[in-house]
């Protein structure tokens, strides 16, 4: 499985900014990434790399006119994160839009008589998948999950923070991951869940609207704090125009019945 993608941002910052960007490829790639401000380069941005292969990259970025271009080309499958302890335990965690602690007692009411990781996993997707409609802009970048729940409507970040509190609600470790999508429409960065069935880190996606075979990591986090594709930490900046991209040589038929491993 070959697959081809790139991100494209044009950003017009208006007080110089550092900027933290998450778009590449975890575990690397055959790929490039180039910052031009005003029509020239920018210096490499500082890579910073974790114990779960995320990478982000970077720079500060004085006033003008910012372009971002990454192109990346992946062939085969890729290694799963850390399936240590540790982690599996900071998977169970309340985090800023996964306040599982809040959703007990509507965890324990749906799904207390479902017993089993893997069972727990498919019961939770489905019901979200149910429950929810997708509908773009419906959602505030503060929203958490009990907000997605009692507006019924989101985005992928709202449903797979919504499936991520319900299991941790009900003790099974799950993690939020940003990837690249093909076959997504229309075409964006995507959110979807990793959980721990017993065995491994099982990924769903509530909103079905990609097949997951073809899906690759980006970044791996808590939630979408951890996981956000751009984030300024001083600054004045506007994001004025973004195109995704992600291709593969043979699109998969999904079976959402298939237990799927993120690679």
């Amino acid at each position: 499985m070959r697959r081809d993608l790139s991100a494209r941002l044009q950003l017009s910052v208006s007080e110089q900014a550092l900027f933290a960007l998450q778009i590449a490829v975890a575990g690397g790639a055959d790929e490039r990434l180039a910052l031009t401000l005003d029509g020239g380069a920018l210096p490499a941005p500082t890579e910073l790399i974790d114990e779960l292969g995320n990478r982000t990259h970077l720079f500060d970025c004085p006033p003008g006119d910012l372009a971002v271009d990454y192109a990346a080309r992946v062939d085969g499958r890729r290694e799963v994160p850390s399936s240590d302890a540790r982690e599996r335990l900071l998977a169970l965690r309340p985090s800023r839009y996964c306040p599982s602690d809040r959703l007990l007692f509507t965890a324990t009411r749906e799904f207390g008589d479902v017993h089993g990781a893997g069972a727990r996993i498919e019961a939770v997707t489905r019901w979200v998948r149910e429950r929810l409609l997708y509908v773009g802009g419906s959602s505030k970048p503060t929203d958490d999950a009990v907000d997605t729940l009692l507006l019924g409507e989101g985005v992928c970040r709202d449903y797979a923070h919504l499936v991520t509190t319900l299991l941790r609600a009900l003790d099974v470790p799950a993690r939020l991951v940003a990837v690249y999508a093909p076959g997504l429409s229309p075409m964006d960065f995507h959110a979807v869940v990793e959980a721990w069935d017993g065995e491994g880190w099982r990924l769903v996606d509530a909103t079905g609207l990609a097949p997951r075979e073809s899906m690759v990591r980006i970044h791996t986090g808590r939630d979408a704090a951890d996981t956000a594709f751009l984030t300024t930490h001083h600054g004045i900046v506007d994001l004025t125009w973004m195109q995704v991209t992600a291709v593969v040589d043979e699109l998969p038929q999904e079976d959402w019945g298939a237990v799927v491993r993120l690679g």
